[in-house]
């Protein structure tokens, strides 16, 4: 049993903040109110802390990255207070798997790294709860992965049974736990995918209220029709809707402004950061046309001199000298190259800025991530502060790796986000938390969770700002045990794997 005394409450429920303590007994919240007699085995004194529902991610590449089974404990999130995460995101998920092949995530990370030995979304739960996390985690069906699974590396549309057997998979994942289904259009897979192939798929998730995620097909020159495509089947399925990773960037900051005004339907809102940096692959900035069939006919665009040359001429023609300040994150096998810019890498080749992305591409085997500075900041942090905004990392929690460079958002999002809300106060700090927490746990059906009341699960956070406006996590709680104290991360892996509407 654990006593909290004298914290100062934000329940979640968008309610002024009061003080009381709260006794957690199990996985449980069990009261709330003043006890000053009542003994526990541990007693924490929350004076002077704000005591909050854990924070839900919407937003996670922890599956992408494979660090739920390489850093299990998940500590950049639960650092930051987050006991809740979702992941399945932008078309690929680790579940289901036709075949027991995990193509569709290559572009984050080495997919050899773990032995595949599940399927469907079923087993692949079951195997997450044999093995244990350190937060809770849900899935959604990744469309792209399943896409590539019934029809291969071809880019045709789907046949009237190919669609059937595809609703087929959707509604039996639904059935096991997934959360919905996610879409990654902007990728070369999904990027000619018809309207109606969506609008189909989408119905059967609504059908088992779960929710559509979207990566846009265009967040550029292409960006108001790719939200008007995304209401339309919001609109047409009536399915929670959420567009990922939604951010102003540079260059089209009016068009993402008309954006928000007309992102105002009840089921559709959109996740972002409070961030100036975008985590891409790096294959990701060949033009449109060169990350088509492939790694494997990427690579023979890369090589041969005619269309080689193209390639160089189109990156020169779109990104510019911008492309020098691109910096290096990952590079399995190449720790060299980690921090490392374009910019530097090509003084030391004595190649231009494109010839020297491309040789990287082919270098790191399309396996790089990189660091792209291309958000409007003051527009993003505006954009967070809507109704229709939910908070997400777009990040994994990694682990401690000199070959790896990690970017901000992966382990300070949130607090990042409430310091904002602390010294800047466009919204009160009441309505900043459930933004972060019940708004989070409703989107996506999450019972028990999201607010502080008795008999709801125990994912609680501590914190407090310091006299410079930093937010400091003093405890966190995963299903009441603690995974957080003073500080202090601890090695536990006490999350609960999530199953939509069980």
């Amino acid at each position: 049993m654990v006593l909290i005394k004298s914290a100062q409450i934000i329940d979640g429920t968008g309610k002024p903040a009061y003080k009381a303590d709260v006794l957690l007994r199990g996985d449980k919240i069990s009261a709330i109110g003043t006890f000053p007699n009542k003994k526990a085995d541990i007693v924490i004194d929350g004076l002077g802390l704000f005591l909050t529902p854990g924070f839900i991610d919407v937003n996670t590449d922890s599956d992408h990255y494979l660090s739920l089974f390489t850093e299990p404990y998940q500590k950049d999130f639960v650092r930051q207070g987050v006991t809740t995460i979702f992941g399945g995101h932008c078309g690929s998920s680790l579940a289901p798997l036709l075949y027991g092949g995990l193509e569709s995530i290559r572009k984050w990370s080495d997919i050899n790294q773990i032995n595949v030995d599940w399927h469907s979304v079923g087993e692949f739960l079951k195997v997450l709860d044999r093995r244990g996390l350190g937060v809770n985690f849900g899935t959604l069906i990744g469309h792209s992965t399943l896409r590539r699974a019934l029809i291969g590396e071809g880019l045709r549309d789907l046949t009237i049974s190919d669609l059937e057997i595809f609703k087929k998979y959707i509604n039996d994942s639904m059935k096991e736990g997934a959360f919905g289904i996610s879409t990654g259009l902007s990728y070369a897979h999904s990027r000619q995918v018809p309207y109606s192939e969506i609008k189909e798929l989408v119905q059967v998730v609504a059908e088992h209220k779960g929710v559509y995620a979207t990566h846009l097909r265009n967040e550029k020159e292409g960006l108001l029709p790719s939200i008007y495509e995304t209401l339309k089947v919001a609109e047409e399925t009536g399915a929670e809707t959420l567009i990922s990773h939604f951010k102003p960037i540079y260059g089209y900051e009016r068009d993402y402004q008309a954006s928000l005004e007309i992102l105002t339907p009840a089921n559709v809102h959109y996740d972002t950061y409070p961030f100036d940096t975008s985590v891409i692959p790096i294959y990701t900035l060949l033009p449109d046309w060169a990350q088509v069939g492939g790694f494997e006919v990427i690579r023979t665009y890369l090589t041969t001199p005619g269309t080689r040359e193209n390639v160089v001429k189109a990156i020169s023609a779109t990104k510019g000298d911008e492309i020098g300040d691109i910096r290096i994150a990952q590079a399995p096998g190449f720790s060299h190259l980690i921090g490392k810019t374009i910019r530097e890498l090509a003084e030391n080749e004595g190649l231009s800025l494109p010839e020297t992305l491309i040789k990287m591409i082919l270098l790191t085997n399309f396996r790089a991530v990189v660091f792209y500075k291309n958000i409007a900041l003051s527009l993003a942090i505006a954009a967070l502060m809507r109704e229709q905004a939910m908070v997400s990392s777009n990040g994994a929690s990694l682990p401690d790796d000199p070959d790896i460079l990690k970017q901000e958002r992966f382990y300070n999002t949130f607090p990042k986000f409430l310091e904002v809300v602390n010294s800047q106060k466009p919204i009160s700090l009441e309505k900043a938390i459930k933004k972060i927490t019940s708004d989070a746990a409703k989107k996506f059906g999450l019972k028990q969770r999201g607010i502080i009341q008795a008999d709801n699960f125990a994912d609680l956070t501590m914190f407090s700002f310091t006299p410079a406006g930093k937010m400091k996590v003093d405890f966190v709680f995963v299903n009441g045990e603690m995974a957080v104290q003073e500080g202090e991360a601890r090695s536990s892996l006490s999350g609960t794997i999530l199953r939509h509407n069980h």
